[in-house]
This record gives C-alpha cells, sequence and structure tokens, in this order.
C-alpha cells in the first residue's frame, strides 16, 4: 500500500503540505477530519459520507462547487484520506489526507493535498485556503470557535 504522507516524485505533480499541533485528544480530531458533523463546522456548507475506505463523501460549498470524492484510506484515530473524484478540473487528479500523531498534550495534524497537475493560480490559493481552514480546525478543536461558512477561505 502507498504510504500516505511522503515526499513527492515528479510523477505525482505538486503537493501541498501543512503540519500544526493541536490541544485535543487524536479520536477528536479524527472525528474533526472524518466525520461530516463535524466537517461543516470547519469546512464545506454541507457533508456527508462515512469514514470506510471506498466510501463517496460529499462536499458542498454552493450549487456550484458540488464535489464528491472516496475514501483512500481510514485508520480510525491514525489517517484520514480521499480521492477526489468529481470537483474542479485541478482538484479532480488530487487526494489530500491527514495523519494524526499523538504527542504529549495531544496532537501533530500532518495534512497533505497532492498530484496537482499544475502550479497554478489555483493550486496556490488552495495552499493558502487550506492553512486559513486547518487554522479553523485548531479553533474549533481547542475553543470550540465555528466560524461562519461565509467567513472561511
Amino acid at each position: 500500500m502507498e504510504t500516505p504522507i511522503h515526499t513527492p516524485d515528479k510523477a505525482e505533480g505538486y503537493s501541498i503540505y501543512h503540519d500544526l499541533s493541536i490541544a485535543a485528544a487524536p479520536e477528536e480530531v479524527f472525528r474533526a477530519v472524518s466525520s461530516p458533523e463535524h466537517l461543516v463546522n470547519w469546512w464545506p456548507l454541507k457533508c456527508s459520507g462515512t469514514p470506510s475506505v471506498g466510501n463517496t463523501y460529499n462536499f458542498y460549498f454552493t450549487e456550484e462547487y458540488n464535489w464528491f470524492g472516496k475514501v483512500s484510506h481510514c485508520e480510525p484515530h491514525t489517517l484520514f484520506c480521499i480521492r477526489m473524484t468529481q470537483s474542479d478540473p485541478d482538484w479532480n487528479p488530487t487526494s489530500f489526507g491527514f495523519e494524526i500523531e499523538a504527542t504529549e498534550g495531544g496532537v501533530r495534524l500532518h495534512f497533505f493535498h497532492k498530484n496537482w497537475q499544475a502550479c497554478n493560480s489555483h493550486f496556490k490559493t488552495a495552499s493558502f485556503c487550506w492553512a486559513m481552514l486547518l487554522n479553523g480546525l485548531q479553533m474549533y478543536l481547542e475553543k470550540g470557535i465555528v466560524l461562519p461558512f461565509e467567513e472561511r477561505s
């Protein structure tokens, strides 16, 4: 099986990587990145799906951005990854995921979004947006703050 987190090679295209520390238990972080009822508190407007390999997730942002992906890796409290299947053309060949590393006092979350075909403006915007969204995830888990959908980047 492919290791989800690794140094990319040229065949994979471009990748986004972010790491952050979160003062929360691994199971709480896993729920926040894999359960639709928690994902809507920091990322999409609406979401459905079940965290199990092969299952489909729907990430609804607006009518124009009603996207789908399949779970490619799922190890409870440790790893959750999605391969996009129906989305923006730049996102379709991509996969994103969350590797959860338990630490003293919380977790170190290793995020990736790989296999972008071009280092274009959409790739650069996505990198920035993921950083902002992951900050929202951290605020949600540590302080219970839910940023309204319209204010999420």
